[in-house]
């Protein structure tokens, strides 16, 4: 199996992110993607931390945390059309880290089309952009992993054609049918008969409403354009902070700190007792 090698490389200023605070969210996005979203999607990928972009090797594919995102895409190609992801520096930013991630994992060159019924009743058969974490994308909807605040994703029952009793459609079990919208998410498709993009969003209001995007003209990937009219990056930045589920997120990470600092210690003892005697060397007898 094609293995997808992520690289997390913080390029913040003023030191907002430290080495221990990087690669403890790598290991929290590894665990994620090796133990929640592989078996979902048939994806293997590793994720590790980087101190400086120079430092990333080649082939992998890195996932930039920033100030700021100017223009709100979190998905771009380079030079080569190869993928990488630039995540908006909060709080939070595990979050959108998670949230790149697992899109990347999904569909890494963000151009993959699954064909369904459209959730727009004027409409019929549509293609939907596949973007796994923007239906439960608010923070309300995500979890925790080592402590660190991740991203909910849907499973890819999402398009069946109907609900049936039973299916998991999103990881969380938040998303209880096909093609379903959360508060805060979307989706996005296109519609063949006038080659138009569509979206159902519910960022306000009691209800999830439509919105036409109209033509796309570029010929790059799609996801980057979505993102930068849909303002994803930068709208998870601002919404994962104040949320209820990041302030429970941040009472189990001072938990979990307390009780990987009290193993700690104990590991700086035993070998403290190792360096004074071995009971693995002193248990030989004879020559």
């Amino acid at each position: 199996m094609f293995i997808i090698q992520l690289a997390l490389v913080s390029e913040t200023t003023r030191n907002r992110i430290t080495a221990s605070q990087l690669t403890r969210v790598a290991a929290a996005l590894q665990k994620q993607a090796t133990r929640d979203f592989g078996p979902f999607w048939q994806v293997d990928a590793t994720v590790d931390a980087f101190d400086r972009l120079e430092d990333v090797p080649v082939g992998y594919w890195p996932m930039i945390v920033v100030d700021d995102v100017p223009d709100a895409a979190g998905f771009h190609t380079d030079d080569n059309g190869q993928p990488f992801s630039v995540i908006e520096f909060s709080d939070s930013w595990s979050l959108t880290a998670s949230h790149e991630m697992l899109e990347m994992c999904a569909d890494p060159f963000g151009n993959r089309l699954v064909p369904g019924r459209s959730p727009h009743p004027e409409q019929g058969l549509v293609e939907f952009l596949v973007e796994v974490a923007d239906p439960s994308e608010a923070a309300e909807f995500g979890y925790t992993v080592n402590g660190m605040l991740v991203s909910d994703f849907f499973t890819q029952r999402f398009y069946d054609p109907v609900a049936v009793d039973g299916v998991r459609y999103s990881f969380g079990g938040h998303i209880k049918a096909p093609r379903q919208v959360l508060p805060g998410g979307y989706i996005s498709w296109r519609e063949p008969v006038t080659d138009e993009w569509w979206q159902q969003i519910w960022f306000e209001g009691d209800a999830p409403t439509f919105r036409n995007l109209g033509r796309l003209t570029g010929s790059g990937s799609l996801r980057a354009a979505i993102d930068a009219r849909t303002k994803t990056v930068s709208r998870l930045a601002a919404e994962g902070p104040p949320s209820e589920r990041f302030s429970r997120a941040r009472a189990l990470t001072a938990s979990a700190k307390e009780s990987t600092g009290a193993r700690a210690e104990a590991w700086r003892a035993q070998l403290a007792r190792l360096r004074e005697s071995n009971p693995a060397a002193d248990a030989w007898n004879g020559q």
